[in-house]
């Protein structure tokens, strides 16, 4: 899956894509599951029957917050320990060439910022952070892994599958055993991040959008486009005449919007291209 490559052709016609800059890149899960880490809608997930958590859920039901956090004490260390892979270090080239104008990121997994690109707009948030729903203390979601494993050292030994959402797989039988964690305040602690059923803070989708309108042009990588939050932009950017590009295994809803499509593996053509231009 991760050796897809792209015609000689579609190499061309996206190096004179990228070539006259000004470009907004927007990317997705499909970016990021070349350094491990295993997306909801690509190829690879398709055999992945899988409910997100949802936001109504998670701040209404203790079972559901227990649920969440067990499977996240279990997934994070590997989650963590993901690295950016070809890809986020092509674009972050790229970037600094002058070429990527800005990144717009739908990916919580803070690969951009680790690959250099600490300006990237994280429209979901970062799993890096945990947020009191009640105070709205931040803490390092290390340091808070550290105590639910202080907690719930039990469940530690036990191997399980890294799912998404940066958890893991975890039958509901362990669930009894988990011990949950609360702010200090008393509050319910939560990931910085915008679940399924929230809203992205209407800042940080006025800095996406403004990101979008002052580029020359639109390229969109390992996002199926499924979910509004990131198809907005292709649509802003199609009702501004900007041309917009689309690297991405598997169909995606914004392909009519597209002025060239290339189904391709992210890290390895965006690598390839960083290397051409470099060398032209």
């Amino acid at each position: 899956m991760y050796d897809v490559r792209p015609t000689a052709e579609q190499m061309q016609a996206l190096a004179s894509f990228i070539e006259r800059g000004e470009i907004a890149v927007l990317t997705g899960a499909g970016l990021s599951t070349e350094s491990g880490i295993p997306d909801y809608r690509g190829p690879s997930s398709r055999d992945r029957v899988r409910r997100p958590m949802q936001y109504q859920e998670f701040i209404k039901s203790a079972a559901a917050r227990r649920r969440y956090w067990a499977r996240s004490m279990l997934g994070w260390p590997r989650f963590a320990a993901a690295r950016p892979n070809a890809g986020h270090s092509a674009l972050q080239a790229l970037k600094a060439r002058g070429l990527v104008s800005g990144i717009v990121t739908q990916n919580v997994d803070g690969l951009h910022a680790a690959a250099g690109t600490d300006d990237a707009v994280e429209l979901h948030g970062a799993l890096r952070e945990t947020i009191c729903l009640e105070c709205g203390r931040l803490m390092p979601r290390d340091e808070l892994q550290l105590e639910l494993e202080r907690m719930n050292s039990e469940l530690i030994a036990e191997t399980f599958e890294l799912a998404p959402d940066g958890d893991a797989d975890l039958d509901d039988s362990h669930l009894e055993r988990f011990q949950l964690l609360d702010c200090e305040c008393g509050g319910r602690l939560k990931p910085h991040v915008v679940f399924f059923g929230e809203n992205v803070p209407r800042p940080r989708v006025d800095r996406a959008f403004a990101m979008v309108e002052r580029a020359r042009a639109l390229l969109v990588v390992g996002s199926s486009l499924t979910v509004w939050s990131g198809f907005r932009f292709v649509r802003k950017a199609a009702e501004c005449g900007q041309p917009v590009a689309i690297l991405s295994l598997g169909p995606t809803r914004g392909d009519p919007c597209a002025s060239l499509r290339i189904e391709a593996a992210a890290g390895l053509t965006l690598s390839e291209l960083s290397a051409q231009i470099h060398l032209a």
